[in-house]
């Protein structure tokens, strides 16, 4: 009995061990991958900081590096066989001089005085045999000019005398574009195009007018640029989202923006700034920001409600209920999370190199079809780029990787944006990528890294009514500076049913708000 006993215990506490060299195994083996985990985590983040940040590939498909071959197994060329040729051609004028030729001549004569024009070795007088021409370019900065308005009055000296009322007549004057306030056109417009096109902070700007000897206040600037986009660019602002929506290709993305007086949020919460913009193929493009307090996806729901088409999106879901709209997924995602695993693993035979290789080779295929007509896309798509990419998906569902490593995370994006991704392949006017929209975000993106934060909503408001315009003068080949100018100058005084001849892409637009 006390054998059986001795047994069974014994029996017992070998399960327990075995029991807790299992739990410690599996333990061992989380924080493996969690080491795993860190040290992809630790690499990413030394190559970010240290390494190169473009994400092109570093040779084009089926061409081979010149490195890549052993200097012995290259072919000795043999001497190539030469002949004299001769002819004439034309002086081709220099890139310097092409470039000038677009800008104000201003001559300038260095003479020798007649007095002196004498030979200094036998006295008789100098004849001129040619010109010697240098070029350069003269910059005129900005000047800042006291203008006043004389408005002549004028009354009936008669009437004066002899009637009981005096009829009294004014000089026809423009309206102003703020009324009691200094500000003019060309002021308003130099100060948005500081600010939300060269992303200059209004501190800034205040100073660079106090070097020039004028001060203008900060506060006052932002009353300005907030007024006249409420006052005149409203309706603008307005016809740009319709102008917008008629088009059933578009791109959008979205990015946080801090506003420090918002009801109902603290200042550290942030908000975002939705970019809506038309795609490659139109005469009318568009570029439109739009505020909103959150990120939730009700707010491209609202702002799409009614329209049916294509929209370049990224991965956020929110996109995905929108009824009537086909969301496009983008492969420059994808291969962006292949390439940070491609930077931690470094090996060539690696899962995230076929990942990014499969990425580059469909890239590859877009540039050869970048000349192609909508319809000749679609074809090539389908017989080339396609079968090519559902590869891809079949690849990254028999591909083994270890969970919680970057290769796995991209791998699953693939595999759960694959319906989105696909859309690509439905229209010849689709983009494979939305590269688009993101060039678009990227200019509020640059300037709020230098303003930081917007004080007010109607601050904010403004400065999406001012990206949208400038925005979309550049899409327009408009001078931003002059095109805001003309606006300012020409809403106070025109009618609502004149407003489309105002638009960036009407052709009764004035030669002086174009670019050359």
């Amino acid at each position: 009995m006390e054998n059986t006993a001795s047994w069974a215990d014994c029996r017992a506490e070998n399960i327990q061990l075995n029991k807790r060299v299992a739990e410690l195994e599996t333990t061992v083996t989380e924080l493996c991958a969690l080491v795993e985990h860190y040290k992809e985590l630790f690499k990413l983040a030394q190559h970010n900081r240290f390494g190169a940040s473009s994400e092109k590939a570093t040779a084009g498909y089926g061409q081979t590096s010149l490195f890549s071959v052993p200097a012995s197994d290259m072919p000795v060329a043999s001497p190539p066989r030469t002949e004299k040729i001769s002819y004439e051609r034309r002086k081709q004028v220099g890139k310097r001089q092409e470039d000038m030729s677009k800008l104000p001549l201003e001559i300038v004569e260095h003479e020798i005085p007649e007095a002196e024009r004498v030979c200094p070795q036998c006295g008789e007088p100098l004849q001129q045999i040619g010109t010697e021409t240098r070029d350069e370019i003269k910059i005129i900065p900005p000047q800042v000019i006291h203008v006043e308005h004389r408005r002549k009055v004028y009354k009936c000296a008669e009437c004066d005398k002899n009637a009981c009322n005096t009829p009294i007549v004014k000089a026809p004057v423009p309206e102003p574009v703020i009324k009691g306030s200094a500000a003019s056109a060309s002021a308003i417009a130099f100060i948005m195009t500081q600010k939300y096109l060269m992303h200059l902070p209004l501190y800034r700007i205040e100073q660079d007018f106090k070097r020039q000897g004028v001060f203008i206040n900060r506060q006052n600037m932002a009353n300005w640029c907030i007024q006249v986009c409420g006052d005149w660019f409203e309706p603008v602002y307005g016809r740009f989202k319709g102008k917008l929506l008629e088009h059933d290709v578009l791109s959008s993305d979205d990015t946080g923006v801090q506003v420090l007086r918002e009801a109902g949020k603290t200042p550290q919460s942030k908000s975002s700034m939705w970019l809506y913009r038309t795609g490659g193929y139109t005469k009318t493009p568009v570029a439109f920001y739009e505020y909103q307090p959150g990120r939730s996806g009700e707010h491209p729901d609202n702002f799409l409600k009614g329209w049916s088409g294509f929209c370049h999106t990224d991965g956020y879901a929110g996109y995905h209920k929108i009824e009537k709209v086909t969301c496009v997924g983008c492969w420059a995602h994808v291969r962006r999370k292949f390439n940070d695993a491609f930077k931690i693993a470094k090996a060539p035979d690696s899962p995230s190199k076929t990942g990014l290789d499969y990425c580059d080779r469909l890239f590859a295929l877009e540039r050869e079809f970048a000349k192609m007509t909508p319809d000749e896309r679609f074809k090539a798509r389908e017989k080339l780029s396609k079968p090519l990419a559902e590869e891809f998906f079949a690849w990254a569902q028999a591909v083994s990787t270890p969970p919680g490593l970057a290769i796995t995370r991209a791998v699953t994006y693939l595999l759960n944006q694959k319906e989105w991704l696909m859309n690509v392949y439905l229209d010849g006017r689709l983009e494979l990528s939305n590269n688009r929209g993101e060039r678009s975000i990227k200019p509020f993106v640059v300037g709020r890294k230098n303003w930081l934060f917007s004080t007010s909503v109607s601050g904010v408001k403004a400065s999406a009514v001012a990206f949208s315009i400038i925005e979309t003068a550049k899409e327009n080949g408009l001078k931003p500076f002059e095109y805001i100018k003309f606006l300012l100058e020409t809403l106070p005084n025109s009618k609502t049913s004149e407003l489309e001849c105002l638009m960036p892409w009407s052709p009764s637009l004035p030669a002086f708000c174009r670019m050359t």
